[in-house]
């Protein structure tokens, strides 16, 4: 890899170039070029690598299948929304060479040495890039210039004491261990002094006791305190001697603090803590809308890439937007749009291939418009076949029964793969076979585009005679075909016709699908009534019809009501998939957070609009003492210094709903530093969300976005915590990070 390898790099059929590809020295970039100029096209680094897939598994290069065997294709694919690179090697130990290498590469590591290899890559790459002549030394001049691109605007008297200091060669350039000196002085943090020496008698280490005060006074952490304090001595001091003394010391210290031990985030909530033998109606899920599209609602692209995606964040209702192909094939694409068509084939053997990567209760699939009846069978008999043991039909019908009046939980779901439909008859009688009489079939609600047909079929309808209107619906339960009704044994697609006709007629294996715009007017108009009703039944969220450019709704106002199944644009970035990612990043990452207790309760008083209906302790107050930040990022696209300024937002129910911002630090994004403090009061604690974003201040224009990070009030860890930012597609940007203190007070 290090000697290079000649590719093929594959855009789509007819764009296969030629490119030259090099693992760098530091094993940490890769790099290519043009085979016919010689110009370096690219470069990228192995944390920005997710995973690599071997053979034809790419859309792209299934379409070359024909023309280069799988042994010398692979892909790699790479965190967040950018696009995966295509490659076919010359041969297939090429091929071999590259995968499993690029795989030893990104292999997870203990998060000490990740937190060690980021400052040092860090380093690296801060060195390659101001080392202008490229002979390995760096004078003043190239120093300088290194510290505008590092995000600092430092006094030159003030760099050049610094730069001397780390010039212990005296040969007016640094060196190797000389830059490595150099950028530690450069990363010294006073404010993590200060508080070592506040608990460190000498000033120089914490003795185990000394470190257990501060993790009882300070971090609030009440169990275990003395072997939690060995455990992060052994953990994180670097130094052998200071380990077997049981002492920790400054960079030990701040280890500790960088750590997940130390992060905003409670590292016990990172894994599966939440009960998961509750009804599935007592659950938020993480759900997408149109999860085929990757780019926008009309002329955007059809992908199994959206269903991988999807998938690895957790989601757990997936959209199947099936349509008739060419010889009688389901098609999945948006329908009467410009959108691409990926086969219908394709997407479920991609289900089966990911539904079930990390451990995850089960998936959803939500296949919005049926076919004509002939393609439907095929997607009957597709469905069991390709996705595996998982959606076998005799498995299906073994718990049929009891699934149809039974509340089933996510635990009994584990492997399985629910589809949501239209029925025909009632999910009871599924077993019997046909009756005599039409069965009815369950109403379909999904998408806008199906709702704007219902509106046009409701005004043909009106004007019809009755004779005529009987045939068409008679006509419309005959276009359901048998085999695809009986794979939907649970989540039975119902019209939403009210409350009380739901409670009287409805069952709690049944949904109903409400646009976002008939989900305010609920809220706004019984809000109470919809809380009670999402203690019981599921309900589907979805976005409007006129979000051509796949934006997405507010979530939150339907979480506080307690639609479970709040389906958003995954493939947009902003601040309502930060605030989805944040709510699942819990629990596992498995995609279901478990409501709070009085949103399960059929009788509850709870009503978002006034918090005083909720039971349970009054008012909290959260406390935010923002006190510095690392290494931020520069805006997207600029070469010049930020101004930062932090704003935390708070979003929740209406009372709780409330933004605050620090003031702008001019001209330093490598260690700005605020020290205020942000105050508010939390009537909901269990529905809010705390999102901290970090912003380039513009007196002239709007802000421009740097980092943000966002959780669920109940995630929050108190005392000194490091958030670790985001970017705006939702991945880590190392070492780029936030020191806070929070304080959390009845």
């Amino acid at each position: 890899m290090q000697q290079g390898t000649l590719m093929r790099k594959v855009k789509s059929k007819s764009w296969k170039k030629q490119r030259f590809f090099k693992l760098q020295e530091d094993c940490m970039t890769i790099w290519y070029q043009s085979k016919r100029t010689g110009k370096t096209e690219s470069a990228f680094s192995i944390s920005d690598v997710e995973t690599v897939r071997e053979g034809h598994q790419s859309e792209v290069l299934q379409s070359l299948a024909e023309e280069f065997p799988p042994e010398r294709c692979f892909t790699i694919v790479f965190y967040g929304r950018r696009g995966n690179l295509d490659l076919i090697a010359g041969s297939a130990e090429e091929a071999q060479c590259w995968v499993q290498g690029l795989r030893q590469l990104i292999e997870p590591r203990s998060f000490p040495l990740t937190f060690a290899l980021v400052s040092l890559t860090w380093i690296r790459d801060w060195f390659q890039k101001a080392d202008k002549n490229k002979d390995g030394r760096m004078n003043f001049k190239e120093v300088q210039h290194l510290l505008k691109m590092m995000n600092v605007d430092m006094n030159e008297d003030h760099a050049l004491r610094l730069f001397q200091d780390a010039d212990k060669s005296e040969s007016g350039t640094l060196e190797g261990e000389e830059f490595v000196l150099f950028y530690k002085a450069l990363t010294q943090r006073e404010e993590v002094l200060s508080l070592f020496q506040e608990f460190s008698e000498d000033g120089k280490k914490l003795t185990l006791l000394e470190l257990v005060d501060f993790l009882r006074q300070e971090q609030l952490e009440d169990e275990g305190t003395e072997e939690m304090a060995m455990e992060l001595i052994d953990k994180y001091e670097p130094s052998e001697t200071a380990r077997a003394r049981h002492v920790l010391s400054v960079d030990g210290f701040l280890m500790y603090l960088c750590s997940p031990e130390g992060s905003i985030f409670n590292p016990q909530h990172r894994a599966l803590w939440q009960d998961m033998n509750q009804p599935l109606c007592h659950y938020f899920i993480s759900s997408s809308h149109n999860t085929y599209l990757i780019e926008d609602q009309l002329r955007g692209q059809s992908s199994i890439e959206g269903y991988i995606r999807a998938l690895k964040r957790g989601c757990r209702c997936l959209e199947v937007d099936c349509w008739d192909g060419p010889n009688g094939e389901p098609m999945v694409y948006h329908g009467h749009t410009f959108t691409s068509k990926i086969p219908f084939r394709e997407v479920v053997s991609t289900l089966g291939k990911y539904a079930f990567k990390v451990r995850h209760p089960s998936p959803g699939q939500n296949p919005p418009i049926p076919p004509p009846p002939a393609c439907q069978r095929e997607l009957a008999v597709l469905a069991p076949s390709s996705a595996g043991s998982q959606g076998k039909q005799a498995s299906w019908r073994s718990w049929a029964t009891q699934s149809a009046s039974l509340s089933l939980t996510p635990q009994e779901l584990k492997h399985k793969i629910l589809l949501k439909g239209k029925k025909i008859g009632r999910l009871e009688d599924m077993l019997d076979g046909p009756g005599d009489e039409v069965p009815d079939v369950s109403d379909d609600d999904n998408g806008a585009e199906a709702e704007e047909e219902r509106r046009r079929a409701k005004v043909v309808l009106d004007d019809t005679p009755s004779t005529q209107h009987s045939s068409a619906l008679q006509k419309d339960k005959e276009t359901l075909a048998q085999a695809l009704s009986d794979c939907v044994i649970y989540c039975k697609n119902v019209s939403f016709r009210g409350f009380q006709e739901a409670r009287s007629h409805s069952r709690p294996s049944e949904i109903s699908s409400l646009s976002e715009a008939k989900a305010r007017k609920l809220i706004r108009d019984a809000g109470n009534e919809f809380v009670r009703h999402n203690a019981w039944q599921l309900t589907r969220i979805y976005p409007s019809g006129m979000r051509t450019d796949s934006s997405n709704y507010g979530p939150q106002e339907m979480w506080n009501v307690g639609c479970q199944i709040v389906a958003l644009n995954f493939q947009t970035a902003g601040t309502e998939m930060d605030l989805c990612d944040g709510l699942f990043s819990q629990n596992g990452r498995c995609g279901y957070v478990l409501k709070p207790p009085f949103m399960r309760d059929e009788e509850t008083l709870f009503n978002p609009s006034d918090p005083s209906s909720r039971e349970g302790p009054g008012p909290i107050t959260l406390t935010i003492q923002v006190i510095s930040g690392q290494q931020l990022p520069k805006v997207a696209n600029s070469k010049d210094i930020i101004d930062p300024l932090v704003r935390v937002e708070i979003h929740g129910v209406p009372a709780d709903q409330a933004h605050q911002e620090t003031k702008y630090i001019e001209n330093n994004g490598f260690n700005p530093h605020w020290d205020e403090t942000l105050q508010f009061q939390l009537h909901v604690p269990e529905l809010a969300l705390v999102r901290f974003v970090v912003e380039d201040y513009d007196k002239t224009s709007r802000n421009d976005f740097v980092g943000q990070f966002t959780l669920a009030f109940a995630n929050i860890k108190a005392g000194y915590r490091h958030i670790h930012l985001l970017s705006k597609d939702g991945t880590s940007i190392p070492p780029s990070s936030l020191f806070v203190h929070i304080r959390i007070t009845e």
